[in-house]
């Protein structure tokens, strides 16, 4: 194998202790969100790059300058996914869930693409987690996704975790204040950066997530969205957070959070972590109720979330522990062919029957072995003889079969020991 060759820039290996703390996370999500109805779903890595210019938005960052996009040996436009919402809800549409009883819960997790600064938290491939509600657009179905992230955030063990909530009205309801909103930039653009300038008439709203000092400036005086909510709108958001307040959920209103997607309507929210520093969110998002219906479904409502492993795990710190992995038994193999075979074939017998068991792959010396088997904290310790028969490291003078050891093990050994992972308070 050729020396020196490392991941390329904006990736990294995620090695045993830390996949550990993953699939923990995995877990912990699998379970939480199966106690409220949510189903596991997984869509391809790759989808068609229309997908998310029409379901992201052309003037999103996302797609303008982070996707990785290229053309197939077909000719066909294809682009690794840069978020999971989209692919969700082109596979709701594509496989007629809208005839399903609504609302469709369902989660995911698994590795995204986005081409930007590689930085401590926020890598070109990194993985994360999501929450979708498809066919409802009660007020309950947000706070029940807001409640169940808060709920996984602090079952990690991250900490100074905060919420910051929002809302963007309805898209009708948005005309007007969209047009407000231009008319104000307009009046200011020569304090504006070219980025926000470009993007006025496409997508004003994203001036409020400007990092450029002037456009910040600017925006500190601007008309603010949440100011004019009325009607439905008024009483949605109302109903979040009386049913936030209910559940215990903290949370701070933010009128100038407007996500990074151009298909989020009425609630939007982010949860950050002052454990994070400038790069402080954890995971968010938001209602999208035309995103369906752009895709070319019948007009469905809609919300969800995602949240990054890695900027789980750095809030988190040393917080979210995983258990050591736990073997119930060892076999060990006298210098010989036959007992070597048979320890191979008495440890797959007994991992048939639900045992942890490990065997010698290395030809160390049965003492060698021996020791191996202590450092590993093996529960028992067998040793495979030259005969093919296997005896009990304590009871040499025994041979013990394998279905006896799984009944004496089984009997002696918790279904499950030890937690695979458990967080401090």
């Amino acid at each position: 194998m050729a020396q020196g060759l490392s991941t390329p820039r904006g990736t990294v290996d995620v090695l045993p202790d830390e996949a550990g703390k993953r699939d923990r996370i995995v877990q912990l999500a699998a379970d939480l969100f199966g106690a409220a109805g949510y189903r596991h779903i997984d869509t391809p890595i790759f989808e068609s790059t229309e997908l998310f210019k029409r379901g992201v938005g052309g003037s999103t960052d996302i797609v303008r300058k982070e996707m990785y996009s290229f053309e197939d040996n077909g000719g066909r436009e294809i682009t690794l996914r840069p978020e999971g919402t989209a692919s969700v809800a082109r596979a709701y549409v594509q496989h007629g869930m809208q005839k399903l009883p609504q609302p469709v819960k369902l989660w995911y997790s698994g590795p995204f693409f986005r081409y930007e600064r590689a930085q401590a938290g926020r890598q070109r491939q990194f993985a994360q987690l999501g929450a979708e509600v498809l066919g409802s657009d009660a007020p309950a179905v947000d706070a029940e996704l807001i409640a169940l992230l808060h709920q996984l955030l602090l079952a990690v063990g991250c900490q100074g975790v905060r919420l910051r909530l929002g809302s963007l009205g309805s898209i009708e309801a948005r005309a007007s204040y969209r047009q407000k909103l231009q008319d104000y930039l307009r009046a200011h653009e020569s304090d504006l950066s070219e980025d926000v300038v470009s993007r006025i008439d496409e997508n004003p709203l994203r001036a409020f997530d400007a990092d450029d000092p002037g456009t910040q400036g600017v925006m500190a005086s601007a008309p603010l969205l949440l100011d004019e909510l009325a009607g439905d709108d008024a009483d949605h958001f109302a109903e979040v957070r009386l049913l936030l307040d209910a559940v215990g959920v903290p949370y701070e209103i933010d009128p100038t959070l407007v996500r990074g997607l151009d298909y989020y309507t009425r609630t939007v929210f982010e949860f950050t972590s002052d454990a994070l520093g400038a790069q402080s969110g954890v995971g968010g998002g938001g209602r999208y109720d035309g995103l369906v219906e752009q895709l070319g479904g019948p007009a469905t409502p809609g919300a969800g979330w995602a949240a990054g492993f890695e900027r789980m795990l750095l809030a988190a710190g040393d917080r979210l522990e995983v258990a050591p992995r736990v073997v119930d038994l060892f076999v060990a193999a006298e210098d010989d062919p036959a007992a070597r075979r048979s320890a191979f074939t008495y440890a797959a017998q007994l991992r048939a029957a639900g045992l942890r068991v490990e065997i010698d792959l290395v030809g160390r010396s049965t003492n060698a072995q021996l020791k191996a088997a202590a450092k590993l904290g093996a529960r028992a310790k067998a040793v495979a003889l030259a005969d093919g028969s296997v005896v009990l490291d304590r009871e040499r003078d025994t041979p013990v079969s394998a279905e006896e050891l799984a009944e004496r093990l089984t009997l002696s050994v918790p279904s499950d020991p030890t937690p695979q992972g458990a967080t401090t308070a």
